[in-house]
């Protein structure tokens, strides 16, 4: 919050960070300050990890992804349409700002852009589609060490995993090997000075937010201006809060819960899930498209979810970080980057930490994990108008059931699906229950194929059909879990509504949303989830029981006419 020591110091607390990279003299070295910055937060391809491993979960191990563009997506880089062809200049232009708040004389700083640009496109041109990335099978490349020479040969492996402090392993899993093959290639076609400059941006573009008014002012211009459509700054407070979050998850978590989700709130919260995995135990032994090989097996998974809510049972233990009064805001940033990193290479090679949360205890999200076959719901989406322990079941079963079942579901949508009850990558179909799924699964991707969150823009049905078939599976499940409580068989309405239309007008309600014209349009290229109203339209139309609550006629826009169903 102390914007005016910000100021005072400058770029004085990088100033390591870009004189390492300035004394860049060769390849080795360059790969060498590719890793260090990496360890700090800096977004620069080659993207070392650690993860469970697919196919034995129970070991932590290894893995190189994908990074190093500035822009959301592999398609900025590669489309040509005016929407586009605009952002890419808008961001050219970003990259040429913030190279001059580096002090870089204005027509060197674009010219630096322009070699930026090249270089990042020919690295989006080697990276998969998200519609692809979506096949766990395909960003599997379990390789052994020694034959990473041959896959990047102008890569010095030992020093380059050194660098990280990772402890020694044997095998490491290569997402996508013809992305580290590319990035090979442009380390020795690349000339030198504009992959020292490439790092000095990502640099300043990974803490422009804890640098000078001009680096955050510039940063908000473009990442949140140019690419959502959004106007104003959120006040540096929030700014700041949502910053602690991320780095300090115990303190602000426990301050959180302590005020917010009281231990009842937990029990009831605990009460619904236990109440849809039930629900989704009965739902899947009356499928009629699923043989009972796969039916015992799928039993045997939902029956082994893991169930994680409202906040760890293990906190984070931050006693060996020191955070202290008077170290600029960015050192302390890469303090907290850096700790983090630290933790992160020492799981690679040990026994998979179940207790881990991938999310804060405010966090307004949920998940599933595959790898560790958990549904977890942080207790930031347990408050309204999600979940309210005092409201009807009918509010919160349209609310937060809808967004328990859909967790669920997931477990066995086209990702979730393909790993076992013991979190590993196997097939456990039978080949005609998979095709089954995958016909039922056609049925939503055409849906979302032909949806459009604005005139002229479709949603890719192929990347948001997990989130789909999660939201249909969700939400039917919790109705049948609605079907069950005293209210729903009551059958009294409340403020004129009946059960059932409460349970429905709650499901759209936490969906209700603002969003900008660039923003939709952008999630449309990188967001797995449809648009939040088509959501709404999406799912519900597909739903007999949301049909018979509001004596929707069979013509209407929302009855669709050929159905999608799961579960």
């Amino acid at each position: 919050m102390d914007e005016a020591g910000i100021e005072r110091a400058g770029t004085a607390p990088i100033e390591p960070l870009l004189a390492s990279v300035d004394s860049v003299g060769d390849v080795p070295t360059l790969v060498d300050e590719i890793a260090r910055l990496q360890s700090r937060g800096v977004n620069d391809g080659l993207d070392f990890s650690s993860e469970p491993d697919s196919k034995d979960s129970s070991l932590t191990i290894a893995t190189i992804g994908l990074g190093g563009l500035g822009l959301p997506d592999r398609d900025y880089y590669l489309r040509d349409d005016e929407r586009t062809v605009e952002i890419r200049g808008a961001y050219h232009d970003y990259v040429a700002t913030q190279l001059q708040n580096l002090g870089d004389d204005p027509a060197a700083a674009a010219k630096e852009a322009d070699a930026i640009v090249a270089l990042e496109t020919a690295l989006a041109k080697a990276m998969p589609t998200r519609v692809e990335l979506r096949d766990p099978k395909a960003t599997y490349h379990p390789t052994a060490i020694a034959a990473l020479p041959a896959m990047g040969p102008h890569i010095p492996w030992t020093s380059f995993f050194s660098q990280f402090g990772a402890p020694a392993f044997v095998t490491i899993d290569i997402s996508v090997p013809a992305f580290v093959t590319s990035y090979d290639a442009q380390l020795s076609t690349t000339p030198l000075p504009a992959w020292k400059t490439y790092l000095r941006f990502h640099v300043a573009d990974s803490y422009a937010n804890a640098l000078p008014k001009r680096f955050a002012d510039a940063a908000f211009a473009f990442r949140s201006g140019v690419l959502y459509g959004v106007k104003e700054q959120l006040p540096r407070w929030q700014r700041c809060s949502a910053a602690t979050d991320t780095a300090l998850r115990t303190p602000m978590g426990k301050a959180y819960v302590m005020q917010n989700f009281p231990p009842a709130a937990k029990a009831r919260a605990k009460a619904l899930v236990d109440n849809l995995q039930s629900v989704l135990e009965a739902d899947i032994g009356t499928l009629d498209w699923m043989g009972p090989q796969t039916r015992a097996h799928a039993v045997e998974k939902l029956l082994a979810f893991t169930k994680k809510i409202g906040y760890p049972d293990d906190w984070v233990d931050y006693s060996t970080l020191t955070v202290a009064d008077g170290v600029p805001y960015a050192q302390l940033i890469e303090r907290v980057r850096d700790w983090n990193h630290a933790r992160d290479m020492a799981r690679i090679g040990k026994r998979t930490n179940r207790t881990l949360w991938d999310m804060t205890p405010p966090t307004v999200n949920a998940y599933y994990n595959p790898t560790n076959n958990e549904i977890v719901f942080p207790a930031g989406i347990l408050q309204t108008p999600f979940f309210d322990a005092a409201a009807d079941d009918a509010v919160n079963y349209g609310a937060i059931g809808a967004v328990i079942g859909h967790e669920m579901t997931h477990g066995f949508d086209d990702q979730g699906r393909q790993f076992d009850l013991h979190e590993n990558l196997r097939d456990w179909w039978t080949p005609q229950d998979a095709v089954n799924f995958n016909a039922r699964a056609q049925c939503v991707v055409d849906e979302f194929d032909n949806l459009s969150p604005l005139p002229g823009l479709h949603e890719n049905g192929k990347l948001v059909q997990g989130e789909a078939i999660a939201d249909l599976g969700g939400t039917t499940i919790a109705f049948k879990a609605f079907e069950r409580t005293a209210e729903y068989k009551a059958h009294r309405k409340i403020g004129g509504f009946t059960p059932e239309q409460r349970f429905f007008l709650a499901y759209a309600q936490v969906w209700r949303s603002l969003q900008t014209e660039a923003y939709t349009r952008q999630l449309v290229v990188v967001d797995p989830h449809p648009n939040d109203k088509l959501r709404v339209i999406g799912t519900l139309s597909n739903m007999p029981q949301f049909r018979a609550a509001f004596a929707c006629a069979a013509n209407t826009a929302m009855v669709r006419k050929d159905r999608c169903q799961i579960w």
